[in-house]
């Protein structure tokens, strides 16, 4: 029988730290970084039930939507749920996956076996969509933005976020096919 009181030798120690320490630490935090990276995608976005409208939304490709013509957008088209829902902010990523928990959250408490037609009439997004994002893609400094008449009559309202770009004056709602009669009040426009 081995001593009790003998030291343990330094290869033991070493198998012992990676062993209990540095590959589990390794495989967990890599495992979060695929997990962060799926959740960004809109094929995620829309599996849940309540999001099927949004997705297939997007998703058209004959749509002339705002998110079925991001989605078809070479650089980002697969994340475009993402890409446009993101906070943009200094601490934008983290804030994001936060709401995007929140999402996840209230799917499981309140909206899984919530008949479609009732959830789709509640769902909102925490914030609107803010000019700052479209502007992340869409400078408002190019000429050629500028030279469209409606870019340059409401410019000052659009940076002092008074007009959305995302308005229904403007280029409408991203999933207009989503929002009918008082829900389009609710956000704005008109039924």
């Amino acid at each position: 029988m081995a001593d009790p009181d003998a030291p343990i030798a330094p290869t033991t120690k070493l198998w012992l730290l990676l062993g209990l320490g540095v590959f589990p630490i390794a495989s967990a935090g890599s495992a979060n970084v695929a997990g962060f990276q799926a959740t960004q995608s809109r094929a995620f976005c829309g599996s849940c039930h309540v999001m099927e409208p949004h997705a297939n939304d997007s998703n058209d490709p004959k749509g002339t939507s705002l998110s079925s013509l991001h989605a078809k957008n070479p650089y980002f088209g697969g994340d475009n749920c993402y890409t446009c829902h993101k906070d943009y902010g200094m601490y934008g990523y983290v804030l994001t996956k936060m709401g995007g928990m929140r999402h996840v959250y209230l799917y499981l408490t309140e909206y899984r076996s919530m008949p479609l037609e009732k959830a789709k009439h509640d769902i909102r997004i925490v914030s609107p969509v803010s000019n700052q994002t479209c502007a992340t893609c869409h400078t408002m400094q190019a000429p050629a933005w500028a030279k469209v008449p409606d870019h340059a009559s409401a410019l000052s309202k659009v940076k002092d976020g008074t007009m959305a770009c995302t308005s229904p004056g403007c280029h409408g709602f991203a999933h207009p096919g989503t929002k009918l009669g008082k829900e389009l009040l609710l956000d704005g426009g008109t039924p």
